[in-house]
C-alpha cells in the first residue's frame, strides 16, 4: 500500500545536502500507487466494520502491510465492546480449500516486531542509498560525459551484489595460465576395444618429471590388475524446493532472469497452481499432504506413469530439510497442462512439478566398479557406474547418472596389454564470468538481500549498466560497474564487502524476533553510515583518479548543438546516458528528456532567456515537443516544474507554449491538454502533455493554426486547417475550414484517436499536476488559464473516441 519517502525540500537533489539524509530528513509513508486509490476503497469497505481479518502474504513484507491497513481502516472501523478482539490475521502458503479453511480456523494475530524489521529495513536502505546515490550522480556527471548510465546508483545490497560479479572479473584478468602434463594410458582388454585409464597422479608441473615417468612407464609391456572394487552407490532425491533454488535452476537451465521467474512464480500462485513462491524452507511439515498435492498431477500425460506407480506402491517421505519457519517449500497445488499455462508459465511449472514428484520417489541406485591398475610402478584407475535403480532420476533426467561404457570383467593379478601410453600438455584456464545461478548463491551465503529481494539486486545492476548478461545468462561487468567496486574498494572496502550488510540483516531479525530495539538498531545503523558517507566524500579523488582513466570529461564529449542563452557559444550534446547539454565556456550542464532524439528546433530561440530550443522526438509513431534547456531545468513560473517541456510552458505570448498551441482536455487523463504538435506535418498531431494519448488529424494539410476562439460546446480551442486544393475532404471545393476538433461534423471523420510509441516504459512526458487547456470564457489575456471541463461532454468524447 506504501512506500517510504522523503518530506517536502528533500526530495530535491538541488536543495538539499545528501548528508543531512541520514538524520535531519524526516521520512513518511505515501500510498505506493495514487492512482489506484487503495486507501480510500480500504476505508470505505471497512466502514462500520466490527472485525477484521488480514490475508497477507505470510513473510516480514505480509506483516508489515498488515499494519499499513490497519492504519487505514481502524479509524473508521466500529468501536471494540470492552476488551473484544476485533483483529485476526491468516495464515496460510497457497490458495487451495484446505489451505484457507485451516487458515481461517487457526486465526491468530499480526506481529508487530516482524513489521517493525521492515520498516527499518526500508528507511535504512532509503536514506543510505539515496545520500550516496544523490552525491556521486552529481559529482561524477559533472565531470565525465560518456558514463552511459542515468543513475551512479549505491545500495546497501545492490552494491555488494556488483562487487561479486567485479571480483570474480579481477580474477579472470590477473590469471595466468600454466602448462601441466597428464600420463595417459590405453589397455586392451580385448582384441578391438580399449580402455582408457586415468592416471593416480592426476598432473605434474614440471616438464623432465613428465618425461621420467612416460619412459618409466613406457618399460612396461602389460598393465596388472592390482584391485577390482565394487560398491552400491546412492545420489539423493533433491530437497524441497525453495525460492533461492527455484530462482537458480531457471536462470542455469531455463535461461529465465530471476526477476522474470519471480514474477512467472507470483502470477502462477495468485492463480493458484503453486503454494507461495517465496520461502526460504526446504522441509515439509509432517501434516502437509503429499499425496493429496501427488494425486493432483495423476492425469498429466508427462508424468503420470510415474506418479501413479508412487500413489499406488507408496511415496517416500522428502529428506528432511532446512525448517525457516515461514512457509512449506514451493509446491504444485493445482493439475495444469501446457495450453493453459503456456511458454515460460508451463516451463517453470513443469519444473515445480518434477521437483516435487521427485522429493517424494526413491533414491537413485547404482553400482560403481572401480579397477586399479600398475603399470610399472605408476597406479591408473577406471571408474564404471551401472544404474540399479533410476529412482527420481526417472522424472528428472537431467540428474541421471550418464551412460559410460562397461568395464570388462577382471580379477585382481590379471594381465592386459597396453595400447598405448602418451604425455598430454595442458594448460590451466582461468574461471568463467559469474551466472546468475551463482550469484544468487553467493548473495543467500552472504546474507545479501531476501529471497523476496534477490531478484531485485541482480535487476537492478543491470538496469543501471554496471553488468551485462552474456551468453549463458553470465554477468560480464561494465566499464563503469569495474571502476565503481575499485574505487569503493580504495576508499572504504566495507562500501562493496558483504560483511557490513551481512551484519545489519542480522540486527533487521533480531527486531522481527522482538530481541532488538527498532528506534536503537535504526540510530546505530545510520550513524556509522553517516560517518562512512563523510569519509567517503572527503576520499572522492580516490574513486576519481579512476574514473579519469576510463571516461572523457564532459568537454571532449558530444558534438555541438544549439547555443547557451548566456554565453551564445554552441553547447554540446551529450547522447550517452543520461543524455544532456553542456556548455564548457560557462560550466554548465542542462538534462534534457531522456529515451528519445534530440535535435535542433529551427534556430528559434526561448523569448524568456535566449536560449535556442531543441526538439525531443520519442519516433515518428511517437510524440515530439520543443524545450527551451534552461527553462526545463529552472522552471519559470510558479506553476511549473522541473522538467517540463514548451507543451506544459504556461507563457501567455509565446508562440510554442501551452497557451497558444493547446487545444483541449485530454480524452483519457485528468489533468492532461492535448497541444498541437505544429512539427508534425503533413500527418498532422496532437499529443497529450501528460500521457501518450496521441490524435492525429487533417492529414496532407497545409497548415493546422490554433485558433483564439473557442467552441461553445466543449470551450476547446478551435482549429484553423488549409488543406491542399487537390486532396482536400471538404465539401465544394472548399480548402480553409474552423471548427472544433472534436464537435464540428465536418472534421469528424478526420479525427483518428492513438497512443504513442513510447521506446522505453520508464518515459513521462512531463511533470506536476495542473488544470487542463481552455480557450475563450476560461483565457485571461496575459493572465493564466482557468478552464472549465465539463465532464458529462468530456466523457461523451471519450465513448466517441473509443
Amino acid at each position: 500500500l506504501m512506500y517510504f519517502c522523503f518530506s517536502g525540500k528533500y526530495n530535491s537533489w538541488d536543495k538539499v545536502d545528501p548528508a543531512e539524509l541520514f538524520s535531519k530528513a524526516p521520512t513518511e509513508k505515501k500510498e505506493a500507487n495514487p492512482k489506484l486509490t487503495m486507501v480510500k476503497f480500504l476505508q470505505v469497505e471497512g466502514r462500520g466494520c466490527d472485525c477484521i481479518v488480514l490475508w497477507l502474504d505470510c513473510d516480514k513484507e505480509g506483516e508489515n502491510i498488515c499494519f499499513e491497513v490497519l492504519d487505514a481502516v481502524l479509524p473508521v472501523m466500529n468501536k471494540p465492546r470492552g476488551s473484544e478482539r476485533t483483529i485476526y490475521r491468516a495464515k496460510f502458503s497457497s490458495i487451495t480449500d484446505t489451505d484457507i479453511c485451516n487458515a481461517m480456523n487457526h486465526l491468530g494475530e499480526p506481529n508487530r516486531n516482524e513489521a517493525l524489521s521492515v520498516d527499518a529495513r526500508q528507511e535504512l536502505d532509503l536514506r543510505i542509498g539515496c545520500a550516496f546515490t544523490r552525491f556521486q550522480t552529481k559529482y561524477f556527471q559533472g565531470k565525465y560525459g560518456n558514463l552511459d548510465s542515468s543513475l551512479i546508483s549505491f545500495g546497501p545490497c545492490q552494491t555488494p551484489t556488483l562487487g561479486f560479479c567485479v571480483e570474480r572479473h579481477d580474477k579472470i584478468q590477473s590469471f595466468k595460465p600454466e602448462t601441466y602434463w597428464v600420463l595417459q594410458a590405453k589397455v586392451n582388454p580385448e582384441k578391438e576395444s580399449s580402455l582408457t585409464l586415468d592416471w593416480d597422479r592426476v598432473r605434474v608441473f614440471d616438464r623432465e618429471v613428465a618425461q621420467m615417468f612416460l619412459n618409466i612407464t613406457k618399460m612396461a609391456k602389460e598393465a596388472k590388475v592390482e584391485s577390482v572394487s565394487k560398491k552400491e552407490k546412492v545420489k539423493q532425491r533433491p530437497l524441497a524446493l525453495n525460492t533461492v533454488e527455484m530462482l537458480r535452476v531457471a536462470s542455469a537451465a531455463l535461461g529465465m532472469g530471476p526477476q522474470h521467474a519471480m514474477q512467472i512464480a507470483e502470477r502462477l500462485y495468485t492463480q493458484g497452481y503453486i503454494s507461495y513462491p517465496r520461502t526460504e524452507t526446504t522441509h515439509y511439515p509432517e501434516n502437509f499432504d503429499l499425496k493429496g498435492c501427488l494425486r493432483q498431477q495423476a492425469s498429466n500425460p508427462y508424468w503420470a506413469e510415474t506418479v501413479n506407480a508412487l500413489l499406488s506402491e507408496g511415496i517416500n517421505r522428502p529428506r528432511k530439510g532446512h525448517d525457516a519457519g515461514d512457509h512449506p517449500p514451493i509446491t504444485p497445488m493445482r493439475a495444469a497442462t501446457e495450453a493453459e499455462l503456456g511458454g515460460d508459465g508451463w516451463r517453470l511449472y513443469e519444473y515445480i512439478t518434477r521437483h516435487f514428484i521427485a522429493t517424494v520417489s526413491a533414491d537413485c541406485k547404482y553400482l560403481q566398479t572401480t579397477i586399479s591398475f600398475s603399470i610399472g610402478p605408476e597406479r591408473f584407475t577406471c571408474v564404471g557406474k551401472v544404474v540399479t535403480s533410476p529412482g527420481f532420476t526417472e522424472i528428472m533426467p537431467w540428474h541421471s547418472i550418464p551412460l559410460e561404457e562397461s568395464l570388462p570383467h577382471c580379477e585382481k593379478g590379471d594381465l592386459f596389454p597396453i595400447g598405448e601410453i602418451k604425455l598430454l600438455e595442458k594448460q590451466t584456464s582461468p574461471p568463467d564470468y559469474l551466472t546468475e545461478a551463482e550469484l544468487i548463491t553467493l548473495m543467500e551465503k552472504h546474507g545479501i538481500g531476501t529471497d523476496a529481494s534477490i531478484p531485485v539486486h541482480i535487476n537492478n545492476i543491470c538496469q543501471r549498466n554496471y553488468v551485462t548478461v552474456e551468453s549463458g545468462r553470465r554477468l560480464k561487468p561494465t566499464n563503469l560497474g569495474i571502476v565503481l567496486v575499485h574505487g569503493y574498494y580504495k576508499i572504504d572496502a566495507e562500501l562493496v564487502l558483504p560483511t557490513i550488510r551481512s551484519a545489519v540483516e542480522k540486527q533487521l531479525n533480531l527486531i522481527a524476533l522482538g530481541k532488538a530495539n527498532y528506534h536503537q538498531v535504526l540510530e546505530h545503523t545510520l550513524d556509522i553510515f553517516k560517518r562512512k558517507f563523510h569519509y567517503f566524500v572527503d576520499s572522492i579523488a580516490g574513486m576519481d583518479e579512476l574514473m579519469e582513466v576510463s571516461f572523457s570529461p564532459l568537454a571532449a564529449t558530444g558534438k555541438p548543438l544549439s547555443r547557451c542563452g548566456k554565453c551564445h557559444r554552441f553547447m554540446k550534446y551529450i547522447q550517452a546516458k543520461p543524455s544532456r547539454l553542456h556548455c564548457s565556456h560557462c560550466d554548465d550542464t542542462y538534462s534534457l528528456p531522456q529515451n528519445g532524439t534530440i535535435k535542433l528546433y529551427k534556430e528559434l530561440r526561448c523569448p524568456l532567456d535566449d536560449f535556442e530550443l531543441v526538439l525531443w522526438s520519442s519516433g515518428s509513431r511517437g510524440k515530439s515537443y520543443p524545450l527551451c534547456p534552461y527553462c526545463y531545468n529552472h522552471p519559470p513560473f510558479r506553476d511549473m516544474k522541473k522538467g517540463m517541456g514548451c507543451n506544459e510552458c504556461t507563457h501567455p505570448t509565446c508562440q510554442h507554449s501551452l497557451s497558444m498551441l493547446g487545444i483541449g482536455q485530454c480524452v483519457e487523463c485528468e489533468n492532461g491538454v492535448l497541444v498541437l504538435d505544429s512539427t508534425s506535418g503533413p500527418k498532422w498531431k496532437m499529443a497529450c502533455n501528460k500521457c501518450n494519448v496521441i490524435v492525429h488529424f487533417f492529414e496532407n494539410a497545409h497548415k493546422v493554426r490554433v485558433s483564439p476562439e473557442t467552441c461553445d460546446l466543449c470551450e476547446a480551442a478551435l482549429v484553423d486547417v488549409d488543406f491542399n486544393k487537390a486532396k482536400s475532404p471538404l465539401p465544394g471545393d472548399e480548402t480553409q475550414h474552423s471548427g472544433c476538433v472534436f464537435c464540428d461534423p465536418v472534421f469528424q471523420d478526420l479525427v483518428e484517436l492513438k497512443h504513442a510509441a513510447m521506446r522505453h516504459p520508464m518515459h513521462r512526458g512531463g511533470q506536476g499536476k495542473r488544470q487542463g487547456r481552455g480557450r475563450g470564457k476560461g483565457r485571461r489575456p496575459g493572465g493564466r488559464l482557468n478552464p472549465k471541463k465539463p465532464k458529462d461532454k468530456m466523457a461523451a468524447l471519450a465513448a466517441y473516441f473509443v
